[in-house]
């Protein structure tokens, strides 16, 4: 068969650029092994949010009471929430399987790598080989969760977040070697299911790469929600018992846990691509390198998502895989990283865009910093959720916004605004005045934003 594009996985990245490949009038293939969705459907972002939703409703209803409710008999069942999980991700799977058949696209279940120049040799899920030509190829293959030799992964005592979106049990003791994005997240579920949580992390703090601030009002968050935070700390070894696991820390301090769940980021699925026969250029980290257009060093051959070594998250992945596609169907199109919303979703949510006050530092930038405490939003008392706040960074010369960080209820749906506020070149003074509805949680920007000139109202 010969295909305009053939993309190889069918994660946030691939199918997007297919369906809208599709859309564009060429013809496509898209091959993917396992299922539509990638990582971020089957083993990532929806399945996780799945797990946060019960977790929320599990502290709401633990709360009732303080909003004149009394609930008896409370049961918490972790199978029956992961029954849902996958009922929230196959509904999800079966509509990408529905968009592509709308729009078109072959879907091709097997394994595909690069063969000569301009053809793609699949190998196929129910027995054979098939040959694509393709005047143009997209590799899309995503990351797989990273391991630590020295922890013993054996995918029952030591895991990865692939095995704890299947647990049956909550595990009484839970440590966490890694406290980044995957590992507070998953602290915070287990937490609240009922796990005493111990998080190890070799940073001086959890979340490294958020707003300073943001991280430290996390951290304390955690410690006061009863999960224990090590900081500066490095496991050396572990040692596995019938029961469960024990690990060594530097300085020979023990932890035992019936679980761990080893959080310490992601690698990327580009063995038996055949790329290097190809011709087409690695970094140090096995990362895919590309240009702004998103091209690599083969012509012809493009790649999106998290093999490229940029911003993995889901959302850079569907844009990139949008860029590819208008630079292959003569709409040149570069990728702009400078406004990427950061979404963790955490018990209370923290979310980012933009330039944090570290970055600022290193820039050489005295950003003027306005902050507003979701304790006085009247919504989110009204809520019950008065947890963070709001931080609002600009140029102390133009009144630009540079960056916008929360922490707090809804905090990944809030950042949109502050995401399109800065993508626009909006000022301080035009965000201030928009009039934000109230009684909401938004107004927590605008107080934010009119904090920078000293001019919040209820603060």
């Amino acid at each position: 068969m010969q295909y305009k594009i053939v993309i190889i996985g069918g994660g946030p990245g691939g199918y997007v650029a297919a369906i809208r490949a599709a859309q564009m009038g060429a013809k496509v293939a898209l091959i993917e092994r396992e299922r539509v969705g990638g990582t971020c459907l089957n083993w990532g972002c929806i399945p996780t949010k799945a797990l946060v939703a019960g977790a929320e409703l599990l502290r709401k209803i633990q709360s009732a009471g303080e909003f004149g409710i009394t609930i008896e008999n409370k049961e918490f069942n972790l199978a029956k929430l992961m029954e849902r999980k996958d009922a929230v991700v196959n509904k999800m799977v079966t509509g990408i399987n529905y968009l592509l058949k709308k729009n078109k696209v072959d879907l091709i279940p097997g394994a595909a790598k690069l063969g000569e120049t301009g053809k793609v040799i699949v190998e196929l899920n129910d027995g054979g080989i098939s040959e694509l030509a393709a005047e143009n190829i997209i590799l899309a293959t995503g990351t797989k969760p990273a391991t630590i030799a020295a922890l013993g992964y054996d995918g029952q005592k030591v895991i990865t977040s692939n095995e704890a979106l299947i647990l049956q049990e909550v595990p009484p003791e839970l440590l966490i070697v890694g406290g980044g994005v995957i590992g507070c997240e998953f602290a915070c579920i287990f937490a609240e299911m009922g796990s005493r949580v111990t998080i190890v992390e070799a940073m001086p703090t959890i979340l490294p790469f958020t707003d300073r601030d943001a991280a430290r009002q996390m951290q304390t968050i955690l410690k006061r929600r009863g999960i224990t935070v090590k900081t500066k700390a490095k496991i050396e070894r572990v040692a596995r018992t019938q029961e469960g696991v024990t690990a060594f820390l530097e300085g020979n301090e023990a932890i035992y846990a019936d679980k761990v769940l080893i959080s310490i980021g992601r690698t990327m699925n580009v063995m038996g691509l055949g790329l290097e026969e190809a011709g087409v250029a690695l970094g140090q980290r096995g990362e895919v390198i590309v240009d702004e257009y998103l091209k690599t060093s083969v012509p012809g051959v493009y790649a999106i998502g998290d093999i490229t070594g940029k911003v993995q998250l889901a959302h850079v992945a569907s844009a990139q895989g949008l860029a590819a596609v208008e630079n292959i169907m003569g709409q040149p199109r570069k990728m702009d990283y400078r406004v990427i919303p950061s979404c963790i979703f955490t018990i209370p949510e923290v979310a980012g865009v933009g330039l944090t006050i570290q970055q600022c530092e290193e820039l050489g930038l005295k950003a003027k910093v306005g902050k507003f405490p979701f304790m006085a939003s009247g919504k989110a008392a009204a809520m019950g959720e008065t947890e963070g706040f709001v931080k609002c960074l600009a140029d102390p010369e133009t009144d630009k916004v540079l960056g916008v960080h929360i922490v707090g209820p809804h905090a990944t749906d809030l950042i949109s605004e502050a995401a399109l506020a800065i993508k626009m070149g909006a000022t301080v003074e035009q965000v201030t005045q928009v009039i934000h509805a109230h009684p909401t949680l938004a107004e927590a920007l605008l107080e934010a934003a009119e904090a920078v000139h000293g001019r919040a109202i209820h603060i």
